[in-house]
């Protein structure tokens, strides 16, 4: 399967694919070898995605997987859509499961297309309540699968573009 490059031609803008879309109870994941999203996991009830989740195409984090991306839209998306998105920041956090912590940052952006999220310039600018919420929901989330989550800071547009830049290609 063939994806975009990370960056859209000419801007800073990026391109996500959605595994995961906003309130849903499942999670899904891109397996490169089938082509496929796979459900890898269903939360407990009454937990659910609060924002889109997606990858960067091209991008390789330190945890082995593209880089993660939150991407704050305003309807519901399916798996496998292609979001064209302005960076918004990074929540920066660490991983630990049973050996040393891996750094596993989410990078948070806005769909493009949103109405409701096209205004906010960086995730600075977002309500601290909902960073609180999507800080909150990776805690849970994380623990969900036996690992450690530890948050280190919330930072803005400028470092996540420059995460994004150091890691298409894996190149860490």
């Amino acid at each position: 399967m063939k994806f975009p490059p990370p960056f859209i031609s000419g801007s800073e803008d990026i391109n996500v694919i959605i595994e995961t879309p906003k309130g849903c109870g499942n999670k899904y994941a891109f397996d490169p070898e089938f082509g496929l999203f796979i459900l890898t996991k269903i939360l407990p009830h009454g937990i659910v995605f609060p924002h889109h989740f997606g990858f960067i195409p091209h991008t390789k984090g330190e945890d082995g997987d593209p880089l993660d991306v939150l991407v704050l839209m305003d309807e519901p998306s399916y798996p496998g859509c292609l979001v064209n998105c302005k960076v918004l920041g990074v929540i920066q956090a660490e991983e630990k499961n049973g050996g040393p912590p891996v750094r596993n940052d989410r990078l948070i952006a806005a769909a493009l297309e949103s109405h409701h999220y096209k205004k906010l310039s960086s995730l600075r600018r977002m309500d601290k309540y909902e960073q609180n919420e999507i800080v909150n929901f990776l805690y849970a989330y994380t623990n969900l699968s036996k690992k450690e989550f530890k948050h280190l800071k919330n930072k803005g547009r400028k470092t996540a573009i420059e995460l994004i830049k150091k890691q298409v290609n894996g190149n860490n």
